[in-house]
């Protein structure tokens, strides 16, 4: 017997428009992804100590189409967008 009754709406799911992408079946990323969990461990899980191999991944995810491409502003590396802008 069916829970289903007429008074209840169908239920459709849809993705979320961030924080969800394609996982990596292929490998590509993943001593990127590996370098980032070792950096995290040795740093008690601190972040902010691992920027520059986080963008690294990050830039590998877009590289290899498995993330939408976006500005480095908007991934939350706006201070390092603005100091290579400075910089040339």
């Amino acid at each position: 017997m069916s829970s289903y009754t007429f008074s209840q709406k169908l239920f459709t799911p849809t993705p979320p428009d961030r924080g969800s992408f394609p996982l990596d079946h292929d490998g590509h990323c993943k001593r990127t992804m590996i370098k980032y969990m070792r950096c995290l461990a040795e740093n008690r899980n601190q972040n902010a100590m691992c920027r520059d191999v986080a963008k690294e991944y990050l830039g590998c995810r877009m590289d290899h189409d498995l993330m939408a491409r976006e500005e480095w502003s908007k991934l939350g590396f706006a201070d390092e967008t603005a100091k290579l802008a400075s910089e040339t």
